[in-house]
Protein backbone atom coordinates (compact mmCIF):
# COMPACT_ATOMS: atom_id res chain seq x y z
CA UNK A 1 0.00 0.00 0.00
CA UNK A 2 2.87 2.36 0.81
CA UNK A 3 4.44 1.66 -2.59
CA UNK A 4 1.24 2.56 -4.43
CA UNK A 5 0.73 5.68 -2.36
CA UNK A 6 4.31 6.81 -2.94
CA UNK A 7 3.92 6.32 -6.70
CA UNK A 8 0.73 8.39 -6.69
CA UNK A 9 2.62 11.11 -4.79
CA UNK A 10 5.41 10.96 -7.38
CA UNK A 11 2.97 11.39 -10.26
CA UNK A 12 1.16 14.17 -8.43
CA UNK A 13 4.38 16.13 -7.89
CA UNK A 14 5.65 15.63 -11.46
CA UNK A 15 2.46 16.41 -13.35
CA UNK A 16 1.10 18.84 -10.74
CA UNK A 17 4.15 21.08 -10.94
CA UNK A 18 4.03 20.87 -14.75
CA UNK A 19 0.38 21.93 -14.80
CA UNK A 20 0.77 24.71 -12.23
CA UNK A 21 3.75 26.15 -14.09
CA UNK A 22 1.63 26.60 -17.19
CA UNK A 23 2.17 23.31 -19.01
CA UNK A 24 -0.52 21.86 -21.22
CA UNK A 25 -1.74 18.28 -20.95
CA UNK A 26 -2.92 18.26 -24.55
CA UNK A 27 0.49 17.28 -25.94
CA UNK A 28 1.05 14.66 -23.23
CA UNK A 29 -2.39 13.09 -23.67
CA UNK A 30 -1.85 12.84 -27.40
CA UNK A 31 1.75 11.60 -27.31
CA UNK A 32 2.08 9.35 -24.25
CA UNK A 33 -0.04 6.42 -25.55
CA UNK A 34 2.19 6.08 -28.62
CA UNK A 35 5.38 6.67 -26.67
CA UNK A 36 4.29 4.06 -24.12
CA UNK A 37 3.64 1.66 -26.98
CA UNK A 38 7.19 2.17 -28.22
CA UNK A 39 9.03 2.28 -24.90
CA UNK A 40 6.92 -0.19 -22.93
CA UNK A 41 6.73 -2.68 -25.76
CA UNK A 42 10.48 -2.50 -26.36
CA UNK A 43 11.19 -2.86 -22.63
CA UNK A 44 8.96 -5.92 -22.31
CA UNK A 45 10.49 -7.44 -25.43
CA UNK A 46 14.02 -6.88 -24.14
CA UNK A 47 13.02 -8.31 -20.75
CA UNK A 48 11.72 -11.46 -22.44
CA UNK A 49 14.86 -11.77 -24.58
CA UNK A 50 17.13 -11.54 -21.55
CA UNK A 51 15.37 -14.21 -19.46
CA UNK A 52 14.36 -17.84 -19.77
CA UNK A 53 10.74 -18.94 -19.51
CA UNK A 54 11.41 -20.18 -15.98
CA UNK A 55 12.89 -16.80 -15.02
CA UNK A 56 9.95 -14.95 -16.56
CA UNK A 57 7.42 -16.99 -14.56
CA UNK A 58 9.49 -16.57 -11.41
CA UNK A 59 9.76 -12.80 -11.94
CA UNK A 60 6.03 -12.42 -12.53
CA UNK A 61 5.32 -14.43 -9.39
CA UNK A 62 7.63 -12.21 -7.36
CA UNK A 63 6.16 -8.88 -8.47
CA UNK A 64 3.42 -9.19 -5.83
CA UNK A 65 6.15 -8.81 -3.18
CA UNK A 66 6.74 -5.25 -4.37
CA UNK A 67 3.28 -4.23 -3.14
CA UNK A 68 2.68 -6.86 -0.46
CA UNK A 69 6.03 -6.73 1.29
CA UNK A 70 7.75 -9.60 3.09
CA UNK A 71 5.67 -12.69 3.82
CA UNK A 72 7.00 -13.16 7.35
CA UNK A 73 6.14 -11.09 10.40
CA UNK A 74 6.70 -11.31 14.14
CA UNK A 75 4.20 -14.10 14.77
CA UNK A 76 5.67 -16.17 11.93
CA UNK A 77 9.11 -15.99 13.53
CA UNK A 78 7.65 -16.90 16.93
CA UNK A 79 5.89 -19.89 15.36
CA UNK A 80 9.07 -21.00 13.58
CA UNK A 81 11.15 -20.79 16.75
CA UNK A 82 8.46 -22.61 18.70
CA UNK A 83 8.41 -25.46 16.17
CA UNK A 84 12.19 -25.69 16.14
CA UNK A 85 12.27 -25.66 19.94
CA UNK A 86 9.90 -28.62 20.05
CA UNK A 87 11.95 -30.57 17.52
CA UNK A 88 15.38 -29.97 19.04
CA UNK A 89 14.03 -30.61 22.55
CA UNK A 90 12.54 -33.88 21.31
CA UNK A 91 15.87 -34.86 19.77
CA UNK A 92 17.73 -33.90 22.94
CA UNK A 93 15.48 -35.78 25.36
CA UNK A 94 14.44 -38.82 23.31
CA UNK A 95 17.08 -39.06 20.59
CA UNK A 96 17.09 -38.37 16.88
CA UNK A 97 14.96 -41.44 16.13
CA UNK A 98 12.04 -39.75 17.90
CA UNK A 99 11.99 -37.14 15.13
CA UNK A 100 11.17 -39.62 12.37
CA UNK A 101 7.34 -39.39 12.61
CA UNK A 102 7.63 -35.62 12.19
CA UNK A 103 10.31 -35.27 9.51
CA UNK A 104 9.41 -38.21 7.29
CA UNK A 105 5.79 -37.11 6.77
CA UNK A 106 5.51 -33.48 7.91
CA UNK A 107 1.99 -33.23 6.44
CA UNK A 108 0.86 -35.78 9.01
CA UNK A 109 2.97 -34.45 11.88
CA UNK A 110 1.04 -32.84 14.77
CA UNK A 111 4.02 -30.52 15.26
CA UNK A 112 3.94 -29.14 11.72
CA UNK A 113 0.14 -29.14 11.60
CA UNK A 114 0.12 -26.80 14.59
CA UNK A 115 1.91 -24.23 12.41
CA UNK A 116 0.16 -24.42 9.01
CA UNK A 117 1.96 -21.45 7.48
CA UNK A 118 5.34 -23.12 8.01
CA UNK A 119 3.99 -26.40 6.67
CA UNK A 120 2.66 -24.59 3.59
CA UNK A 121 6.10 -23.07 2.99
CA UNK A 122 7.63 -26.02 1.18
CA UNK A 123 11.16 -24.67 1.25
CA UNK A 124 11.13 -24.03 5.01
CA UNK A 125 9.52 -27.35 5.93
CA UNK A 126 11.79 -29.28 3.55
CA UNK A 127 14.85 -27.51 4.92
CA UNK A 128 13.95 -28.43 8.51
CA UNK A 129 13.17 -32.04 7.65
CA UNK A 130 16.11 -32.60 5.31
CA UNK A 131 18.77 -31.43 7.73
CA UNK A 132 17.25 -33.19 10.72
CA UNK A 133 17.11 -36.30 8.55
CA UNK A 134 20.80 -35.89 7.77
CA UNK A 135 21.51 -35.70 11.49
CA UNK A 136 19.63 -38.97 11.93
CA UNK A 137 21.96 -40.48 9.31
CA UNK A 138 24.93 -39.63 11.56
CA UNK A 139 25.88 -36.53 9.55
CA UNK A 140 26.25 -34.69 12.82
CA UNK A 141 29.37 -32.60 12.18
CA UNK A 142 28.02 -29.09 12.89
CA UNK A 143 30.67 -27.40 10.75
CA UNK A 144 29.87 -29.59 7.76
CA UNK A 145 26.12 -29.15 8.15
CA UNK A 146 26.53 -25.39 8.54
CA UNK A 147 28.63 -25.24 5.37
CA UNK A 148 26.06 -27.19 3.36
CA UNK A 149 23.21 -25.04 4.66
CA UNK A 150 25.11 -21.84 3.94
CA UNK A 151 25.73 -22.89 0.35
CA UNK A 152 22.10 -23.88 -0.16
CA UNK A 153 20.83 -20.59 1.27
CA UNK A 154 23.30 -18.62 -0.84
CA UNK A 155 22.15 -20.43 -3.97
CA UNK A 156 18.48 -19.90 -3.11
CA UNK A 157 18.98 -16.21 -2.36
CA UNK A 158 20.78 -15.71 -5.67
CA UNK A 159 17.89 -17.34 -7.53
CA UNK A 160 15.29 -15.30 -5.65
CA UNK A 161 17.17 -12.06 -6.37
CA UNK A 162 17.19 -12.69 -10.11
CA UNK A 163 13.82 -11.01 -10.59
CA UNK A 164 15.05 -7.85 -8.85
CA UNK A 165 18.22 -7.79 -10.94
CA UNK A 166 16.24 -8.34 -14.14
CA UNK A 167 13.91 -5.48 -13.23
CA UNK A 168 16.90 -3.24 -12.47
CA UNK A 169 18.37 -4.08 -15.88
CA UNK A 170 15.08 -2.99 -17.42
CA UNK A 171 15.23 0.24 -15.45
CA UNK A 172 18.78 0.87 -16.71
CA UNK A 173 17.60 0.47 -20.30
CA UNK A 174 14.44 2.56 -20.16
CA UNK A 175 16.13 5.98 -20.57
CA UNK A 176 17.84 4.72 -23.73
CA UNK A 177 14.56 3.36 -25.05
CA UNK A 178 13.05 6.78 -24.33
CA UNK A 179 15.74 8.30 -26.52
CA UNK A 180 14.88 5.79 -29.25
CA UNK A 181 11.26 6.93 -29.13
CA UNK A 182 12.35 10.58 -29.15
CA UNK A 183 14.65 10.05 -32.13
CA UNK A 184 11.82 8.40 -34.04
CA UNK A 185 9.71 11.47 -33.25
CA UNK A 186 12.45 13.77 -34.55
CA UNK A 187 12.71 11.70 -37.73
CA UNK A 188 8.98 12.06 -38.22
CA UNK A 189 9.26 15.79 -37.60
CA UNK A 190 12.09 16.25 -40.10
CA UNK A 191 10.07 14.45 -42.74
CA UNK A 192 7.48 17.24 -42.37
CA UNK A 193 9.94 20.12 -42.33
CA UNK A 194 7.76 22.05 -44.79
CA UNK A 195 5.00 22.39 -42.18
CA UNK A 196 4.37 25.68 -40.29
CA UNK A 197 6.51 26.34 -37.16
CA UNK A 198 3.54 25.82 -34.83
CA UNK A 199 2.97 22.32 -36.15
CA UNK A 200 6.70 21.48 -36.08
CA UNK A 201 6.89 22.74 -32.49
CA UNK A 202 4.04 20.44 -31.48
CA UNK A 203 5.73 17.50 -33.20
CA UNK A 204 9.04 18.21 -31.42
CA UNK A 205 7.20 18.45 -28.11
CA UNK A 206 5.57 15.11 -28.83
CA UNK A 207 8.97 13.58 -29.60
CA UNK A 208 10.44 14.88 -26.34
CA UNK A 209 7.69 13.05 -24.47
CA UNK A 210 9.60 9.87 -25.31
CA UNK A 211 12.69 11.00 -23.41
CA UNK A 212 10.52 12.23 -20.54
CA UNK A 213 8.58 8.97 -20.30
CA UNK A 214 11.68 6.77 -20.50
CA UNK A 215 13.40 8.62 -17.67
CA UNK A 216 10.23 8.74 -15.55
CA UNK A 217 9.59 5.02 -15.91
CA UNK A 218 13.23 4.19 -15.17
CA UNK A 219 13.82 6.31 -12.07
CA UNK A 220 10.24 6.76 -10.90
CA UNK A 221 8.88 3.23 -11.30
CA UNK A 222 11.12 0.36 -12.44
CA UNK A 223 14.21 1.34 -10.43
CA UNK A 224 12.38 1.84 -7.09
CA UNK A 225 10.39 -1.35 -7.67
CA UNK A 226 13.62 -3.30 -8.26
CA UNK A 227 15.10 -1.93 -5.03
CA UNK A 228 11.90 -2.72 -3.14
CA UNK A 229 11.82 -6.28 -4.45
CA UNK A 230 15.46 -6.84 -3.53
CA UNK A 231 14.93 -5.60 0.02
CA UNK A 232 11.87 -7.85 0.46
CA UNK A 233 13.70 -10.92 -0.83
CA UNK A 234 16.67 -10.24 1.45
CA UNK A 235 14.35 -9.78 4.43
CA UNK A 236 12.56 -13.05 3.72
CA UNK A 237 15.92 -14.84 3.51
CA UNK A 238 16.37 -14.11 7.24
CA UNK A 239 13.55 -16.57 7.94
CA UNK A 240 15.69 -19.41 6.65
CA UNK A 241 18.79 -18.11 8.40
CA UNK A 242 16.88 -18.59 11.64
CA UNK A 243 16.49 -22.28 10.82
CA UNK A 244 20.19 -22.61 10.12
CA UNK A 245 21.16 -20.85 13.34
CA UNK A 246 18.93 -23.04 15.53
CA UNK A 247 19.94 -26.36 13.96
CA UNK A 248 23.66 -25.60 13.92
CA UNK A 249 23.60 -24.43 17.54
CA UNK A 250 21.73 -27.63 18.43
CA UNK A 251 24.36 -29.74 16.69
CA UNK A 252 27.04 -28.06 18.77
CA UNK A 253 25.41 -29.69 21.78
CA UNK A 254 23.65 -26.69 23.28
CA UNK A 255 20.39 -26.84 25.20
CA UNK A 256 17.15 -26.24 23.26
CA UNK A 257 16.67 -22.86 24.96
CA UNK A 258 20.12 -21.76 23.82
CA UNK A 259 19.49 -23.02 20.29
CA UNK A 260 16.28 -21.04 19.83
CA UNK A 261 17.89 -17.98 21.43
CA UNK A 262 20.60 -18.08 18.76
CA UNK A 263 17.83 -18.21 16.17
CA UNK A 264 15.98 -15.30 17.78
CA UNK A 265 19.08 -13.16 17.31
CA UNK A 266 18.85 -13.73 13.56
CA UNK A 267 15.30 -12.33 13.34
CA UNK A 268 15.13 -8.84 11.78
CA UNK A 269 14.90 -6.26 14.56
CA UNK A 270 11.54 -5.10 13.25
CA UNK A 271 10.02 -8.53 13.96
CA UNK A 272 12.22 -9.85 16.76
CA UNK A 273 10.28 -11.07 19.80
CA UNK A 274 11.71 -10.33 23.21
CA UNK A 275 13.38 -13.05 25.25
CA UNK A 276 10.34 -13.30 27.53
CA UNK A 277 7.86 -13.35 24.63
CA UNK A 278 9.69 -16.23 23.02
CA UNK A 279 10.07 -18.10 26.29
CA UNK A 280 6.33 -17.87 26.93
CA UNK A 281 5.58 -19.02 23.37
CA UNK A 282 7.85 -22.09 23.41
CA UNK A 283 6.71 -23.13 26.86
CA UNK A 284 3.07 -22.98 25.74
CA UNK A 285 3.63 -25.42 22.85
CA UNK A 286 1.93 -28.69 23.74
CA UNK A 287 2.00 -31.34 21.01
CA UNK A 288 0.76 -34.83 21.64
Amino acid sequence: MLTIGAFVLLLGCVFGSYLVSGGSFDVLVEAIPFEMWTIGGAAVGAFMMANSMHDLKHALGNFRKIFGGAAFHKQDYVDLLSLLYFLVRLATTKGNMALEPHIEKPDESPAFQKFPKILANRFASAMICDYLRMVGMNADDPNQIEDVMARELKKTLKEELHAAHALQNMADGLPALGIVAAVLGVIKTMSHIDRPPAILGAMIASALCGTFLGVLLAYGLAGPCANRLQSVVEEEAKFYEVIRAVLVTHLHGNAPQVSVESGRKMVPNEHMPTFLELEEAVQSVHIS
